[in-house]
This record gives structure tokens, C-alpha cells and sequence, in this order.
């Protein structure tokens, strides 16, 4: 079947195809019954607005864009992600704004992808995800005018504005547990180090344990349960073995679970756990891991919103999505005396 037109509306409703298009746009020039006539056949039909001639006659293309440049496979396991386009079209469903997503093999195809999309005039905006340090994404956007709603902190993002939680609280909170439990020794497996909110956690990290008295150690990983695993096992089979770790996304922490448990280490009495972003995964597993917990979809429409208003021209400062708070459940305990004394 044929995409219905304005002409096929004219055509059944019996008046000009001008007269379809004042009707449909809520523009003067036609009675209210006939616009009702007209807005009741264009429903009957299933007729909906080009969005390539909508652009043409108003400069929208009623479409935001998230470009995600991560391997297409870890996006299916990281609940974070796939939480965080939930909310940010579930707040946008609710105007009819669609949400343009794909993956990018590398930061190049990223940024040909955002000038391809506003020269065609597919996307109003873009949402910035995955910051990296002196990120290229930032002047190319300012570059091309393409307005931009960075989701992370708002370090390093020029005039954009950002939607962001502190990170750097989040981790005072997940050392300050621990410490309170009496670990001396702990480790945090990190995303990637190109990433900015790497930095900032690995940063806050390092002073938090300075802090408190504690031995910490940052290893870098990639967010996979394969690495997640490996660093798990080289630091328990290192000569010193940490008595807790934090790792920066919950695929990471069920792995290195696992691992610990391969190994014959008991979670919690030999090693205590904490993940970063709960999630189901969390709670499925035993024991089940004490979590950092934060409302992702309610951030990804934040987010949304703050879109749509840089998108329609207003000046809009950086937003403060509330902090992470702990769940405390029970992969953390106090560590047995032999182990602290190792």
C-alpha cells in the first residue's frame, strides 16, 4: 500500500489540497468544519507529516540523535545504556519527537555521521555521551551549529550544556563504606583512561582512600565481562591482594564475581564488591552485589528535555541529575582478620 498524501485527504474531504494543508498545520483560511472533516480522514487514513518536507517549510526535522561509538555487542549486556534510550524516548514519545540511534565503528564515523545528519536535516540536536578527554565532538558541533546537550559532567564541553550526577561523590560514598567496614586494601577497575568520567572517578578514587588512610589502586579495564574477569583474577593472584573492589559498570563486577568465586575466594568474608549503575544483574546473582544506584531513565529524560529547549533556541544552564545513592546489600561485609592482616 501507498503512503496516503494531502492530495488522497483532498480528494475524500471533497476541497483543495491547500486547503488539506491549512487544515492539517492549524493555519487560518478554511472553516472549523471543514478542518475537522479534513483532521478526521488524514486519522482515518494513517496519515502522517513528511518529515523531509517538514524540514523544508519549517527547518525541523522532529528527530533527536544519539550516535553510540561502542561495539554494537556491549550495548546488548550494559543495562546502562539501553536504560538510558528508554528514558530519553519516553520523554521524547510524548511531543512525537522521534530518536535517531546508531552505532559508530570509531570517533571519525562518529562526527561524519553528525554532519551528514544536519546537512539532511534528519536530526534538531544531538545528545553527547562517552566524553572523552579533549574531545573532538565539542568544536565540531559548535562548528556546524548543530545544538548539543553533553550527558556527563560539564568539564571540557565548551559552550555546550550538560546534563550530569557526581561522579566524584558517588565514589567518596563507595570508599567511605568500605573504609567504615575496616578494608585497608582497595582496588578500583576503571573504564576506559580516554574517557572523562574515567578521570574524574579515578581521581576522586585516589583521593578518597588518601583520605581515609586506605591503600587504592586504579586498573584500567573496558567495561566487558572478559576484562572484568581477567583483572579480578590478576589482583586476587597478586602478591597484594586487595579486600574489596569497585568496578565502574555492573557486567564488570558480575564477572570479577564470578572469577573471585572460581578461584575459591569466599564474597563477602575474603573480598568485598561494589558495582557501579545497578541494575537486575545485581540482584540475580549471589551473593547479591552492593550497588551505586541511580534512576538512569529519569537521567536520560532529563536529558531529553534539556534537548529540546537547546534545540528551540533558549540559553539553558547544566542540570544536576540527583547523586548516586548506595544500595547496600551482600557482597560487602567486614573483612575477616586474616584477610586484613594479609
Amino acid at each position: 500500500m501507498k503512503r496516503p498524501t494531502m492530495v488522497d485527504i483532498a480528494r475524500r474531504a471533497g476541497v483543495t489540497k491547500s486547503a488539506v494543508s491549512f487544515a492539517l498545520n492549524g493555519r487560518p483560511g478554511v472553516s472549523e468544519a471543514t478542518r475537522a472533516r479534513v483532521l478526521a480522514i488524514a486519522e482515518e487514513l494513517g496519515w502522517q507529516p513528511n518529515s523531509a518536507a517538514r524540514a523544508l517549510s519549517d527547518g525541523r526535522a522532529g528527530a533527536f540523535g544519539l550516535v553510540a561509538d561502542r561495539p554494537a555487542r556491549s550495548l546488548g549486556i550494559e543495562p546502562f545504556f539501553m536504560q538510558l534510550v528508554s528514558g530519553i524516548q519516553g520523554e521524547l514519545s510524548g511531543d512525537g519527537t522521534s530518536l535517531l540511534f546508531t552505532v559508530a565503528s570509531d570517533a571519525e564515523a562518529e562526527l561524519a555521521t553528525y554532519r551528514t545528519w544536519w546537512a539532511q536535516r534528519k536530526v534538531d540536536g544531538v545528545f553527547l555521551t562517552d566524553m572523552r578527554l579533549d574531545d573532538p565532538r565539542v568544536s565540531a558541533v559548535e562548528e556546524l551549529r548543530l545544538p548539543a546537550v553533553v550527558i556527563g559532567a560539564p568539564v571540557g564541553c565548551g559552550g555546550l550544556s550538560a546534563v550530569w550526577s557526581d561522579d566524584a561523590a558517588a565514589v567518596r560514598t563507595a570508599v567511605t563504606h568500605l573504609a567504615d567496614l575496616g578494608h585497608r586494601s582497595i582496588a578500583h577497575v576503571t573504564g576506559p583512561a580516554t574517557l572523562r568520567h574515567t578521570r574524574i572517578r579515578a581521581e576522586a578514587f585516589t583521593a578518597a582512600t588518601a583520605e581515609r588512610g586506605v591503600g587504592g589502586r586504579n586498573v584500567e579495564a573496558d567495561y566487558s565481562g572478559e576484562q572484568g574477569a581477567a583483572v579480578t583474577r590478576a589482583l586476587l593472584e597478586g602478591d597484594e591482594r586487595p579486600t574489596a573492589i569497585v568496578y565502574d559498570n555492573d557486567v564488570m563486577a558480575v564477572s570479577g564475581l564470578s572469577a573471585a568465586q572460581s578461584m575459591g575466594v569466599r564474597v563477602p568474608g575474603e573480598l568485598s564488591l561494589i558495582a557501579w549503575d545497578d541494575s537486575p544483574l545485581c540482584e540475580l546473582v549471589h551473593p547479591a552485589l552492593t550497588a551505586l544506584r541511580r534512576d538512569i531513565a529519569a537521567y536520560g529524560a532529563l536529558a531529553a528535555r534539556q534537548l529540546r529547549d537547546v534545540a528551540a533556541g533558549y540559553s539553558v544552564e547544566h542540570r544536576h541529575a540527583p547523586d548516586p545513592t548506595l544500595a547496600v546489600r551482600d557482597s560487602t561485609a567486614a573483612p575477616s582478620r586474616n584477610t586484613a592482616a594479609r
